[in-house]
């Protein structure tokens, strides 16, 4: 029996942080550090961990974080410097973090010390190495910048490395970031090694430590391209607009772009990772049938230490009509642990619809089609992308690999890029089945997007469902259904028209409905639909670890993309059981994660909860994520569906993308994660492309999910999501049109009821605009999902949670005697210091005295300067017993008030605990008082 265990749940996460380390060099093998080393570490960055990313995916309460800083301390392998130290934490005190101002506007790093070069040499003189630490943070609601502190260094960091790597013979960098920066400064100040450590969770330093020390072998691979410059990357021209982005690039993202045209351009190719040790890989294509090509290869260690390495394989398929990229990432597969001179034999199957082309435009007489066109595909092999090497190929007649429909074309003309020939290009170069992927021998032109030809109003019309007949209430329960007493068309002819509205709403955040503290309640939340016996559905956010505002801890996993430059599918999916078991311990029955947005540009603040610039990756680790979910019985909730690859305004600007780029690219990762694991829960985003919101876009959420990829689950919105009718302005009342595509969830109300006065659902069914069919179909999706999720089992009596026993204790009370506040009357009235004390320090705890025993309220009155997309909920305890959470948006500037009973307290003594996450809100009023005196 799987059993939910801190110290082995701790263990993984520490070798998927290891593993997660990418190695960019490593002169004169200085790594890993020989046991007594004394080490100099430098860098603000040391002292400011960044254990994950910002916003709703990394918002998460942790018992405990392990900084690289506190790894290196603790470590009886490495003598840390304390003088370096002492000059470090003195200038702290007189330059603290900066917290920025709240939600979406934390500065992506912290102010260098500045560090003269006497006091380096002096350190010099008493150490061996300098460790020199670099921290970025990365996160929701805001882009990275192309400027100093953000994507490139500082002058003050560059100072720092320059003066360090001038001094010291033997020089570190380690980069604790969230997204790829600019690396042009290691040609410039030449470092002795340089290693991605991305942001670990609450075991990134101990797994930081575990590979600098040498217990783990780096074997880590880099999931994007790292160009010299950043203005090289095909999508920088048509990234970043306030309006309108083009994606004129269209399949050619990353290395699919680099390796066909510009390999000169790259410093570090997609797949580049370097080890302790060196690796010999061959192979050869074992068998090609109809439906994919299975490739032989085999490993050797032929270093001096064991290690691990990444097999990674590339097709080259011919130009054809289409054009296609000069490398394709289509398979790989991960050694054990090799020791020195030992070798691993590993199959890797490929499945043609990895590279098949997908036909926009009938070019190949195959309109709407993934095809394979006529013509030799080059298989190559290694350990990334640039170095792959030729092992064989083989003929393919033209294929049809799967017939589909338009869908999700653009509405508006413009034009992508498409390669052809170099003039220097010959044939012999082109026929030749070296390792260069053709780079060089092909140049980008530009060719018009085919544009949408089908009418989707008339689409939506032919496929409308029918309508169940109405029976009213004949006495039978959800739980009839799960017995097999009545199908699930009968139980749902017993829900009103008001019944199957309220399914469509969540309620939160915070919902007192489900687990304190999470993102949402949905599903049985009226007192009609709790009649019928749905369960109350619970969904947290992620997909780090699970957020919970009221203050219980948690754990706190690596980011996506160290989680993707593991390439260790199956390491990824024993992690995720451990996170499943904490859900289930939780009651969670779903994660709003895996992230699987494409890396489309470095640039996007939210790519460290994503995994790649590659589709197949991203739809593989993802893929593992959930079967680990899926082990423990709960559910992954996969988004952010589809292209949401912008944070600066990422509820307005329009993306025009071509249902080429779509259907290979931003779709084809989901699609894995789909098929592969019979994921049954999606989340859309809050942006739109080609015309329409996705919340409400029907090809997206029904032509393509669900009737081509066979889904048969929930999608739900993001928190206040928009949706619109083609050729009209986004509402976020516009609910209807969410019902009309089957998106079937809208997140989230205050009350599920009272929304019927708010959005448009019923208006627009009253005029025929949506039928009750429409209703019935969505909410048949939720249900058939609470059928399946762990709120049922443990209703049915099926689950139980006995066996899991966290070790974790979720109380909390802060050290030190706490500010007193006495009661007058009943009621106590926060003074404007205790108040300001609360945004200082996540929190306000105080004891209430003099208390009368009765059934109190809490008032809160706050300002804030931040939009309406901002998360600020605070939670109250009472003696370490939870009694609820108001949940606030961004005023952008107004006062907004709310209140909640909080139960009854007795007479005497209480410790009052407010938790509070993120900060820049104005504390107008604070106020706790019994019932019948609040007005």
């Amino acid at each position: 029996m799987f059993e939910l265990n801190q110290k082995n749940y701790a263990q993984v996460a520490r070798r998927a942080a290891a593993e997660g380390c990418v190695l960019l060099k490593n002169d004169e093998k200085i790594l890993p550090l020989k046991k007594g080393t004394k080490a100099a570490v430098f860098g603000i960055g040391a002292f400011y961990y960044y254990k994950g990313g910002l916003g709703s995916g990394g918002l998460v309460n942790t018992k405990y974080v392990v900084s690289i800083l506190d790894a290196l301390k603790e470590s009886d392998c490495i003598e840390v410097d304390d003088g370096i130290l002492e000059i470090y934490e003195k200038w702290i005190k007189e330059n603290p973090f900066d917290e920025g101002n709240g939600w979406g506007s934390v500065p992506w790093s912290q102010k260098e010390m500045p560090l003269s070069k006497e006091i380096i040499s002096e350190a010099e003189k008493r150490n061996d190495t300098a460790i020199v630490i670099i921290g970025r943070t990365a996160g929701e609601d805001q882009d990275n910048k192309a400027d100093a502190g953000s994507y490139y260094l500082t002058q003050a960091e560059r100072e720092l490395i320059k003066n360090v790597t001038d001094t010291f013979e033997k020089s570190i960098v380690l980069l604790n970031v969230g997204n790829i920066i600019d690396m042009k400064w290691t040609d410039e100040y030449k470092p002795s090694a340089v290693m991605y450590v991305w942001q670990g969770g609450q075991e990134g330093g101990n797994g930081v430590l575990d590979v600098i020390t040498g217990k783990t072998t780096p074997s880590g691979k880099l999931t994007d391209t790292i160009c010299y410059n950043i203005e090289d990357y095909p999508s920088a021209p048509y990234f970043g607009d306030a309006d309108k982005n083009y994606y004129v690039e269209d399949i050619y993202v990353g290395y699919k772009y680099f390796q066909t045209v510009a390999a000169d351009k790259v410093m570090y190719p997609f797949g580049f990772g370097m080890s302790y040790t060196d690796f010999e890989i061959t192979g050869s294509v074992k068998n090609v049938d109809e439906n994919s090509v299975i490739v032989d290869t085999a490993v050797k260690n032929t270093g001096d230490c064991s290690g691990k390495e990444v097999v990674q394989v590339y097709i080259e398929a011919p130009q054809g009509k289409l054009g296609k990229p000069a490398r394709t990432f289509v398979g790989y597969a991960k050694t054990v642990e090799l020791a020195a001179q030992d070798s691993q034999k590993l199959t890797i199957s490929c499945p043609k619809s990895y590279f098949a082309s997908y036909d926009d435009s009938g070019i190949t007489g195959h309109k709407s089609a993934f095809i394979l066109e006529e013509g030799e595909y080059k298989v190559y092999a290694g350990n990334n992308v640039a170095e792959a090497e030729y092992i064989g190929s083989f003929s393919q007649e033209f294929q049809v690999i799967e017939q589909l429909e338009e869908a999700l074309a653009p509405i508006e003309e413009f034009e992508r890029m498409h390669p052809v020939s170099a003039d220097k290009a010959d044939d012999s170069e082109k026929d030749s089945g070296d390792n260069t992927g053709n780079s060089g021998l092909y140049e980008m032109e530009f060719q018009k997007v085919p544009t949408r030809t089908v009418n989707l109003s008339e689409r939506i019309e032919s496929e409308m469902p029918e309508d169940i007949p109405l029976t009213g209430d004949e006495g039978y329960t959800l739980k009839d259904v799960a017995d097999g007493k009545i199908d699930i068309d009968k139980f749902i002819g017993q829900l009103s028209d008001d019944d199957l509205m309220c399914l469509m709403r969540g309620e939160g955040m915070c919902s007192m409905k489900v687990t304190p503290g999470t993102a949402a309640a949905f599903g049985g939340l009226t007192p009609s639909l709790e009649r019928f016996e749905i369960p109350a559905l619970c969904c947290a956010d992620g997909p780090s670890g699970i957020r919970m505002d009221c203050g219980t801890k948690a754990f706190l996993l690596p980011i996506g993309t160290l989680l993707g430059a593991t390439f260790n599918d199956e390491l990824i999916e024993e992690l995720f059981e451990y996170f499943g078991a904490e859900m289930k311990y939780n009651r969670i029955d779903t994660i709003l994660g895996p992230g699987m947005n494409i890396h489309r540009h470095p640039l996007n603040g939210r790519n460290y909860e994503y995994i790649s610039e590659d589709t197949i990756l991203t739809g593989k680790i993802c893929a593992a994520e959930l079967r680990g979910l899926h082990k423990a019985g709960v559910e992954g909730t996969i988004k952010h569906f589809c292209a949401n690859n912008q944070e600066f305004r990422r509820a307005d600007a329009m993306g025009v993308i071509s249902e080429r780029a779509l259907r290979e690219i931003y779709l084809k990762c989901f699609e894995i994660a789909v098929k592969e694991t019979g994921c049954s829960s999606v989340m859309t985003t809050y942006g739109p492309f080609n015309g329409l919101w996705t919340s409400g876009n029907y090809d997206l959420c029904t032509t393509v999910l669900r009737k081509e990829w066979g889904f048969e689950g929930i999608v739900m919105t993001d928190w206040w999501a928009v949706a619109n009718w083609e050729g009209e302005a986004q509402d976020r009342r516009n609910r209807a049109a969410m019902v009309q595509a089957q998106n079937d969830i809208f997140m989230v109300c205050p009350d599920t009821e009272r929304e019927n006065a708010l959005d448009n659902i019923k208006a627009e069914y009253t005029i025929g605009k949506i039928t009750r069919g429409q209703l019935q179909r969505n909410a048949k999706n939720v249900l058939k999902f609470a059928l399946n999720s762990l709120a049922m089992q443990i209703k049915l009596g099926k689950v139980t949670l006995e066996e899991y026993a966290p070790e974790w204790d979720t109380s909390y009370r802060p050290e030190g005697e706490l500010e007193t506040v006495a009661a007058e009357n009943g009621s106590f009235v926060v003074s404007d210091e205790l108040a300001l004390k609360m945004l200082e320090d996540d929190g306000m705890y105080f004891n209430a005295v003099d208390t009368v025993e009765g059934n109190y309220s809490v008032k809160i009155n706050i300002t804030s300067q931040h939009n309406e997309y901002t998360q600020i909920p605070i939670s109250l305890f009472v003696d370490n017993d939870y009694r609820g959470t108001l949940s606030f948006q961004g005023t952008n500037g107004k006062a907004d008030e709310k209140d909640m009973p909080i139960g009854k307290i007795g007479v005497g003594e209480h410790y009052i605990r407010v938790a509070y996450r993120p900060h820049g809100i104005t504390m107008n009023e604070f106020v706790i008082e019994k019932e019948n005196t609040l007005s």
